[in-house]
């Protein structure tokens, strides 16, 4: 089935990539080099047993454009499409780590990603929107190949967010401490290729995100207060208070009752929910299960191996989940940002054919 003039233009995802640093780090050790914590158990509390560390020598190129670089080469290696096909390439890095340690605002990343790409005639451009970066760079980019204005394009971003928790194992003071969310953070990187779909089994469904600013105040990336480095400051009690859990299935019901839909009418096969830590994951499922008054699907979960990646969680887990080979073929999957702002929402789409 082609578009036609008379039907409506849509996207798929067409493939996914990622890169992960080698390296290790298990909650104890992190645990163990923060003398603020005393005998708090962070591995009990968030369910993360390790995540992965990027290597700090410039050489290694793993900062966050070395790692989106390499996420995105992954991404197109698994592809139909070559770099030269993109009509634009979209980048949505919450940290701008060049060369080992410097962060940088200009030039853009989405600038150098395609010029170290080739892909030498494609648009280009940066978004910032908290952890929900990745999905709103999806949105845009589903918004402007549904309007017929590009054809391909690629969203990549790149996360050293590890640099939140060495400055938390120097500063924390204990389990209160604003900083504390910054030990469940992990680094890598994520890209994902979307074309035009020509079949309802490869096809997002829709994108849609809120944003509740009032909020904004309760997960801060900054400067730190007290040391040289950058820092992370969290409300957690706030922050994921059962109200705010309420905010995506209340605005999601809202947007399918408009189109006089359930959520059960949806038959989710999976759900995808920002990965910030396993009983974070569960409560948001029980009360979005309480607020439908349907059970959720099957929950994908990576966090227990790679910590809170931040912009990159949710396409890293899908892409874990195909690559693992044990997905169902033509499976829907739900995927719900959970980000500071707060932003929040949903992505509905049906894969079958997707490159991992």
């Amino acid at each position: 089935m082609s578009n036609t003039p008379n039907t409506p233009i849509t996207s798929r995802i067409e493939a996914l990539g990622a890169y992960l640093p080698p390296a290790r780090q298990t909650t104890r050790e992190l645990s163990d080099r923060t003398p603020g914590l005393g005998d708090v158990d962070v591995r009990r509390i968030t369910g993360i047993e390790e995540r992965r560390v990027h290597d700090p020598d410039p050489a290694a190129g793993e900062d966050s454009f070395g790692m989106a670089l390499a996420a995105a080469r992954d991404c197109l290696a698994v592809s139909r499409h070559t770099a030269a096909d993109l009509d634009i390439v979209i980048s949505a890095s919450i940290t701008r780590f060049t060369d080992g340690g410097r962060f940088t605002f200009e030039p853009s990343f989405a600038g150098q990603l395609a010029r170290a790409l080739g892909a030498r005639t494609a648009i280009h451009f940066d978004v910032s929107n908290a952890c929900a970066g990745m999905m709103t760079g999806v949105h845009l980019l589903d918004r402007m190949i549904r309007a017929g204005t590009v054809r391909t394009g690629l969203v990549v971003s790149g996360e050293q967010a590890t640099e939140v928790a060495e400055t938390a194992s120097r500063e924390l003071t204990d389990s209160y401490d604003p900083q504390f969310a910054s030990l469940s953070v992990g680094d890598s990187a994520a890209a994902v290729v979307l074309d035009r779909s020509t079949d309802p089994g490869d096809r997002i469904h829709y994108i849609e995100l809120m944003t509740c600013a009032e909020y904004a105040h309760l997960c801060l990336g900054m400067p730190s207060e007290r040391s040289q480095g950058i820092a992370l400051y969290t409300d957690n009690k706030k922050m994921h208070d059962r109200e705010r859990l309420k905010l995506w299935p209340r605005f999601h019901a809202d947007v399918l009752a408009k189109n006089g839909r359930t959520f059960a009418d949806e038959r989710f096969d999976y759900i995808v929910q920002h990965q910030v830590g396993t009983r974070f994951i569960d409560y948001a499922n029980r009360t979005a299960e309480a607020e439908f008054g349907t059970a959720m699907p099957e929950s994908l979960s990576v966090v227990e191996r790679f910590g809170n990646t931040a912009t990159t969680s949710h396409f890293l887990t899908l892409r874990e989940h195909l690559k693992a080979g044990s997905a169902r073929r033509g499976a829907t999957y739900l995927l719900v940002p959970a980000a500071s702002g707060v932003v929040t929402g949903a992505l509905s789409a049906t894969v079958t054919t997707v490159g991992v």
